[in-house]
């Protein structure tokens, strides 16, 4: 009998450990966007995720079986991404007209699915910690499986990286890290520290003690020397001479309405704004215009282009096009027009961005999900891809580098635009309509996402969205300027871009991607697995 509840014991989790997971899970879900300023509008809380993710790592650290350790992550993991994902059930149920019961499911299998990478990641970390490696080598190994489940979730079937828990750290000592290693490389870190504070001290004395505490120390002094170093504050040095005046449209639109009732006052209230506005460059949110031009009153497109073909104003203009390709076939993209003066009489756009990250089920119909479309009451579409990269917007001496919706989650994919410094962006824009996901957490947890592009490639970020959250974001990932959520308002102010260097993030990312972090993990976890074979077979134990 007692043999039987010690194999029970090493199979399963506890009643009090599931529940202790699944708190931890739920705090670092609010350790993206703590809702500091009302219910829902929050900030980053980068102790609070370091804390959490803590808690996942002193328990994952004494499990004792791979079973259990798949069991701890999944935990930790679903509650973490579901906490962070479910305001989807609104665009679903809301808006969608699922029955709660099933959008409520739809969520949670997401997020369940979502959780076995992690779960995966826990049962190779404890492959490698359970051989007599010490507390640095299991860190190192943790922040290495942790990154790439991050990682493998941000790009496996198109990714969906939202709530990386880098993102907890804009506003931490941590984030001095993200202009060199990105969004990824805050959550190795992160990871890292987590594990460091832990760990299980199996049997050591003070001084290794006092060597891991020294370890941990020097990192965050690194960390804070970056940070008031002057040389790592070279954007005011590169800043245009002349700044870019810019007024950023919230329509606030009801998503309900935004395709039925609500598209005349679209036209009205964005021609009028538009129209008015006496700024350098006037953007609207994604598909503001929620027509093809096929599809407007008469004349409607000719007067936005006469006005803005004659003077020295922009627009940049977030509305679905319609093309035919070679075969005869109508194409759609969702797509951003620019209207300006041109060199040539016969010119009318200027310039057009085509998005390329759709999103599965609302701009693309994944393979075998037909049935699941079927069931929502939501205008899909099948939109054709851009390309990456796609040329700046070239206006008044900047290169304006425009990204739709969720587009700004892929830091990797902008930073292809960044490859030859010479020719890189000045400043960054991000065309949003996130009013699927009512006024909620989705909001402060978007603009967090666009701050961490503006810090991994030092460049500004301007945000045009139909409800929220407009706002201007600085080079240094600081919100300058900002529009309350769910309010119709224009958002006016000077912008200066960032020329010359880019950061050492754009630079390698630009031309390797992401695999020299995977290959560092890679490497992280083959010197480990190396130190741990040793271990098994010299009856020692490695690191401190």
């Amino acid at each position: 009998m007692h043999n039987n509840a010690q194999a029970k014991s090493r199979r399963l989790l506890s009643v009090g450990t599931i529940a202790i997971l699944l708190i931890a899970g739920l705090a670092q879900a609010l350790s993206l966007a703590w809702p500091l300023e009302g219910y829902f509008q929050g900030a980053s809380q980068g102790w609070l995720q370091i804390v959490s993710l803590a808690v996942l790592a002193w328990s994952l650290d004494r499990t004792q079986s791979n079973k259990q350790a798949f069991i701890t992550c999944w935990v930790f993991s679903f509650a973490w991404l579901a906490g962070c994902i479910w305001w989807l059930f609104i665009s679903m149920n809301l808006y969608g007209g699922l029955p709660a019961p099933v959008a409520a499911l739809a969520v949670a299998l997401l997020a369940g699915g979502l959780a076995l990478m992690y779960s995966f990641a826990g049962v190779v970390f404890r492959a490698l910690s359970q051989t007599g490696v010490g507390v640095l080598a299991r860190a190192s190994a943790f922040a290495s499986v942790w990154m790439l489940a991050e990682m493998l979730r941000g790009t496996l079937w198109t990714g969906f990286p939202w709530g990386a828990v880098g993102y907890a750290h804009i506003d931490s000592v941590m984030q001095h890290w993200a202009p060199w290693l990105g969004v990824y490389g805050l959550c190795g870190l992160s990871a890292f520290v987590a594990m460091f504070l832990g760990a299980e001290r199996r049997g050591y004395g003070n001084t290794t003690r006092i060597t891991q505490a020294i370890v941990l120390a020097s990192l965050l002094a690194l960390s804070y020397m970056w940070f008031t170093s002057p040389s790592r504050q070279p954007h005011e040095q590169n800043q245009s001479t002349q700044p870019l005046s810019v007024t950023l449209l919230q329509g606030n639109i009801a998503q309900d309405l935004k395709f039925g009732e609500g598209v005349n006052r679209a036209l009205r209230d964005y021609r009028e704004a538009l129209l008015s506005s006496t700024s350098d460059l006037t953007v609207t949110p994604e598909t503001a215009i929620p027509l093809i031009k096929q599809q407007m009153p008469e004349r409607y497109w000719e007067q936005l282009e006469t006005h803005f073909g004659k003077g020295k104003q922009a627009a940049l203009i977030g509305q679905p096009l319609a093309m035919r390709s070679e075969q005869g076939q109508l194409r759609y993209s969702n797509s951003a027009i620019a209207l300006m003066a041109q060199s040539s009489p016969a010119a009318t756009a200027s310039y057009q961005y085509d998005k390329h990250h759709l999103v599965p089920f609302g701009e693309f119909v994944p393979p075998l999900f037909q049935w699941f479309v079927r069931m929502m009451n939501i205008p899909l579409g099948d939109f054709t891809r851009g390309d990456v990269p796609q040329p700046s917007l070239a206006f008044r001496g900047e290169r304006i580098a425009p990204n739709i919706c969720y587009e700004d989650l892929f830091g990797e994919e902008l930073a292809r635009s960044f490859a030859d410094p010479d020719k890189a962006p000045t400043m960054m824009v991000n065309l949003s309509n996130i009013a699927w996901f009512g006024d909620t957490v989705a909001i402060d947890q978007h603009l967090n996402i666009s701050r961490m592009r503006a810090l991994e490639m030092g460049r500004p970020m301007l945000r045009a969205t139909n409800t929220g959250a407009t706002a201007i974001i600085n080079a240094q990932g600081l919100v300058t300027h900002r529009l309350p959520s769910a309010v119709q308002g224009a958002l006016t102010a000077e912008v200066y871009g960032v020329h010359g260097p880019v950061t050492p993030y754009a630079r390698w990312v630009s031309v390797f991607g992401l695999w020299p972090l995977a290959g560092l993990a890679l490497l992280t976890l083959l010197i480990v697995a190396a130190m741990a074979h040793a271990s098994r077979h010299g009856q020692r134990r490695f690191g401190p």
